[in-house]
């Protein structure tokens, strides 16, 4: 999808994007936390993948998204469980939606990736250590991705996402 499709569905969905631009093959957005609800910008990525799109973008499975959240995981006390949805404030921190539906998501940094749905990235997050019954990364460094940086390298490099500057 071409940066100005991408930015007029989210602008049409209320979310105007605070900066964006197109890399690597890749359009992006980012949003300001304090004027958009990041659970409005989830939902967003997730429906232009999906039919309500369908005759903007050619069809479902012709978008995908990956959609990431710098707000911290959710604090609330349903915010552990991966199925049950999050508040509005705080939407998983990583998602990949195709065909309209949400084929992967969960929060990073401090094991949060165990409690995860989907398989994707989850044998990059076993090679590394982060997800699985051994994690001797965890057990020789309790610090050890505590602020999620492997896990957004690995979701970087399994995308081939632009690289923040």
């Amino acid at each position: 999808m071409d940066l100005p499709a991408l930015a007029g569905a989210f602008a049409a969905a209320g979310c105007p994007a605070r900066t964006r631009g197109a890399s690597d093959g890749w359009s992006w957005l980012t949003h300001d936390p304090a004027t958009v609800s990041g659970g409005d910008v989830a939902y967003v990525a997730r429906d232009i993948t999906g039919f309500r799109y369908e005759e903007r973008f050619g069809g479902p499975d012709r978008v995908r998204t990956v959609f990431l959240a710098t707000t911290p995981a959710c604090p609330c006390p349903h915010g552990q469980n991966y199925m049950v949805p999050h508040c509005p404030e705080h939407p998983f921190q990583f998602q990949y939606c195709r065909g309209g539906f949400e084929r992967s998501y969960f929060n990073v940094g401090q094991r949060r990736e165990s409690r995860r749905s989907g398989d994707l990235l989850v044998r990059e997050l076993l090679a590394a250590g982060i997800v699985g019954r051994e994690t001797p990364a965890y057990e020789n460094d309790p610090g050890f991705n505590a602020d999620g940086a492997v896990t957004m390298r690995i979701i970087r490099d399994h995308f081939g996402l632009p690289t923040p500057s």
